[in-house]
């Protein structure tokens, strides 16, 4: 198996998956099961056959790591809609990997069976695996968010607009409405990708100690990552004592998305990056 495979796999899981993204909006949740779940085989079966020919996991460089960036995005979309049926959940999942796969197949990089004794290490695949799962949800979040806050800015613009008599009282101070059930989605998956994102930084300090002698350094990247994990935790607790301030709440977590892309691969540009973190081996 080569890369030139790649864009066979690919067209097919995303075809599945578009076709499990319909049937989802036409309320038949068995075929949305079943092609989304079949477009994850055919997927995987390619990072499977990479992972034979490569005689490693396809993990090392930002090309592998979006492989399973697409492949973790349709598998929590459809861990979300059976959990929470939300129907929007598996459009968004393909659109994005659809997104992920494009910039692999016109942006390829080279993949050979070499891999640095650093990345030689039983917790190195479940560190950056379990990762890749947590960014699948937080990603979800903040897409979740973007439109709630898109949506709730054009309901104000319809009331302002609106020939009522109480319009100019609406449109000055115009409430930030957002439904319980709306927030719950941001909320559940914040706490579903924060407890994955906890666990793969636990397998990442087990990795650094087999690797570099010591658990935490501050790394460059080590504190990207904490930042990251700071800032979701700052948005449960933020939930939690002020569950009606919801404008808030969303800001927060597209600022602590962006902190996460700067963590995943913003870090690779930092001049001190390139200089001092053990983390470069990506490069």
């Amino acid at each position: 198996m080569t890369w030139s495979h790649f864009v066979y796999f690919a067209l097919s899981a995303v075809l599945l998956w578009a076709l499990g993204a319909y049937a989802a909006w036409r309320d038949k949740s068995r075929t949305a099961y079943a092609a989304t779940v079949v477009g994850l085989v055919v997927f995987f079966a390619f990072i499977l056959a990479m992972w034979l020919s490569l005689e490693r996991p396809p993990l090392r460089t930002m090309g592998e790591t979006r492989l399973w960036y697409s492949f973790f995005l349709p598998l929590a979309g459809i861990i979300v809609y059976s959990r929470w049926h939300y129907k929007w959940i598996l459009s968004f999942s393909t659109l994005l990997t659809f997104v992920f796969i494009c910039v692999n197949l016109f942006k390829p990089e080279i993949h050979n069976k070499t891999l640095m004794p650093a990345l030689q290490s039983p917790w190195f695949a479940p560190h950056v695996i379990v990762y890749m799962f947590c960014y699948a949800l937080l990603g979800a979040a903040a897409v979740m968010a973007l439109y709630l806050l898109i949506k709730n800015n054009r309901e104000n613009a319809r009331l302002s607009a609106g020939n009522t008599r109480n319009a100019e009282e609406i449109a000055p101070g115009a409430a930030f409405r957002v439904q319980r059930s709306e927030m719950d989605i941001c909320d559940n998956l914040v706490y579903v990708g924060l407890a994955f994102m906890t666990v793969g930084m636990l397998f990442g300090a087990l990795w650094a100690k087999e690797a570099w002698g010591h658990y935490w350094a501050w790394d460059p990247k080590e504190t990207w990552a904490a930042i990251t994990w700071f800032a979701y935790l700052g948005y449960i607790h933020y939930r939690l004592g002020y569950p009606t301030k919801t404008r808030n709440a969303l800001w927060m977590l597209i600022v602590a998305f962006i902190l996460l892309q700067m963590c995943w691969w913003g870090i690779n540009y930092l001049p001190s990056s390139r200089e001092i973190s053990v983390h470069t081996y990506n490069m």
